[in-house]
């Protein structure tokens, strides 16, 4: 009598009987595990192997490829959520503007900066410690009671990071992308409160700023044709002129600023392994200058009211 023929099952469901095998592993494997290759098949794990052997296809930049302008989005459903919020309670504005350095009086209102104040009154902003400010202020936008301008400074500000946004985002990817908009968004808030502490500004404007930068470093790393480039950046550079009357030049001319020095160090560094971890330091070291800047300007107003 011929012995019964063992009973073959799948590695990851003992239950189940099995009779094909991996064409890598060599393992047994059930339907469900299965997964049709380019000869034979290969079982799940086999496919997850191979799929991080497989070097990941990457921008110019390093980043990575993504067809979906996920932060890009993100960024504006923040700005749109708190300025919604600026609606509902107009207290919002200010409690979370970019405010280097100011005073609010016995009575409750606010004055301006002075480094000898009298009795009753008391600091308020960055040098009071509201360090936040720094980048909350870069998701605020003038309400509605500011006149026509006060819709249309948002307006511009989306309408902007819409159009440029996504095409920065797509060549720098996700991570990077985020990294430049809010270094751009500090550093315009940094360079307020080095030239005019005593300035109340909000807007997304100096991180676009830093976004209009990165799009002019790029176009240039990558050989673009600069006649169209060109003429943005001057209209960029002539919004920041104008805006020298208007708006918070500071924080614009900042955001620029700021900006292009992140992408420069994106653009230029060697493409090798020694990429990521250069563009990071770069990053990390321009937070560092920043917060340096930030806190000895804000110990000097200190002392100069002590």
């Amino acid at each position: 009598m011929e012995p019964e023929s063992a009973v073959t099952t799948c590695y990851r469901h003992p239950k189940v009987e099995s009779h094909v095998r991996c064409t890598r592993c060599d393992r047994y494997m059930c339907p469900a595990c299965m997964r049709e290759a380019a000869v034979g098949h290969q079982c799940v794990e086999c496919v997850k192997e191979g799929a991080r052997s497989i070097r990941q296809p990457r921008t110019a930049f390093g980043g990575r490829i993504s067809t979906v302008s996920v932060v890009t989005y993100a960024l504006i459903g923040l700005n749109v959520l708190a300025y919604l919020a600026e609606l509902a309670r107009s207290s919002v504005v200010d409690r979370f503007d970019m405010r280097g350095a100011g005073l609010v009086g016995p009575d409750g209102g606010h004055y301006v900066w002075q480094a000898t104040y009298p009795s009753g009154f008391h600091p308020r902003g960055v040098v009071d410690g509201e360090w936040y400010r720094l980048l909350t202020g870069a998701f605020l936008h003038l309400p509605p009671t500011e006149g026509t301008f006060g819709i249309l400074h948002i307006v511009m500000n989306m309408v902007s990071l819409w159009n440029i946004g996504r095409v920065v985002e797509a060549q720098l990817g996700r991570a990077r992308y985020l990294a430049l908009y809010l270094l751009s968004a500090l550093g315009g808030s940094v360079l307020v409160l080095l030239i005019a502490p005593g300035t109340d500004t909000l807007g997304a404007s100096g991180a676009i700023f830093g976004l209009g930068a990165a799009y002019y470093v790029m176009a240039r790393r990558l050989g673009a044709d600069m006649r169209g480039v060109n003429r943005f950046i001057a209209g960029l550079l002539l919004w920041l002129l104008i805006s020298a009357g208007l708006t918070s030049w500071q924080g614009h001319l900042g955001g620029l600023l700021a900006g292009g020095i992140v992408t420069v160090a994106y653009a230029y560094a060697p493409r090798d392994r020694r990429r990521a971890p250069m563009q990071a330091a770069i990053c990390v070291g321009l937070l560092a200058l920043l917060v340096i800047l930030a806190v000895v300007k804000v110990s000097g107003l200190r002392s100069g009211a002590a």
